[in-house]
Order: structure tokens, then C-alpha cells, then sequence
């Protein structure tokens, strides 16, 4: 396999820059107005959009892009503060679903503007309409 090229490299290292640099962002700011991590903002956001405020741990797990010991991990985290609860499988005995709870929408609502301030502020206020209609496109393109 040939060696990336100078402007693909500089395409690939960009997109991991920015991302890594986008996500201590927003982290550091739904930490500090909210008390909520990415992750956590993440889980919560997931579990929002789904059947009933709740998904089997393994579709959270892949929804969200963890381990499933680390989503284990941070519903844990979630459960104790009261955002969301674990609710058995009626299907699947030994299955186990992650339920939003009221309190969680709730901090999910309040910490929304927050997230949705710093996506723009960082991300899309830097694009033009084409611009951002290109990368739409080219991440459908590209599976993501």
C-alpha cells in the first residue's frame, strides 16, 4: 500500500482534529452548565429518540459507539444520578433494557441548547449552506 499523499493526509488529520477538539469541547461545556458528559448527553439523546424512552443495552451499546462494558459503565453512572433506569427484557429474561427517566429528558431538554450552541458555534457557523450540504453528502457517501 502506497503512503498517503501530503492533501490526504492533511484530509485525514484534520478530521481527526477537529473531532477530538470539537467533542473536549462540548464535553467541558454540558460538563459545566450541565453535569453531563458527552457520553452521557449521547445515552441520554438515544434513548430520547427511541420506542418508549428505552433500548436493550446491546443497540445503546452500538447506537452510541461504546463497549458494551463501557456503556455498562456509564448507564451505571446515569442510573445512580437518577437520569435513567434499567428495566428487565420482556422477551428476553436475561436481557436488560436502559430506560430514560423524567428527570433524565428533563436534563436532556435543559442541556439541548447548550450542545446545539456549541455545534454551531464551532462546527457549522465556520461552513457556508454548500459547504455544509457537501459534507452531508459526502458522509452519507462514506457510510457514516
Amino acid at each position: 500500500m502506497s503512503p498517503l499523499t501530503v492533501t490526504e493526509l492533511a484530509a485525514w488529520t484534520g478530521f481527526l482534529r477537529l473531532h477530538q477538539r470539537l467533542a473536549r469541547e462540548l464535553d467541558a461545556e454540558l460538563e459545566q452548565a450541565h453535569g453531563l458528559s458527552l457520553g452521557d448527553y449521547d445515552v441520554l439523546t438515544q434513548l430520547e429518540s427511541a420506542d418508549g424512552h428505552r433500548l436493550r443495552m446491546a443497540d445503546l451499546a452500538d447506537a452510541v459507539l461504546l463497549t458494551r462494558s463501557g456503556l455498562t459503565r456509564l448507564v451505571d453512572r446515569l442510573q445512580h444520578r437518577g437520569l435513567v433506569e434499567r428495566v428487565k427484557c420482556s422477551s428476553d429474561q436475561r436481557g436488560m433494557h436502559a430506560q430514560l427517566t423524567e428527570e433524565g429528558l428533563a436534563r436532556l431538554h435543559a442541556a439541548r441548547p447548550t450542545h446545539l450552541a456549541g455545534v454551531r458555534r464551532g462546527f457549522l457557523d465556520e461552513l457556508s449552506q454548500d459547504e455544509t450540504r457537501a459534507l452531508a453528502d459526502l458522509w452519507a457517501r462514506l457510510g457514516a
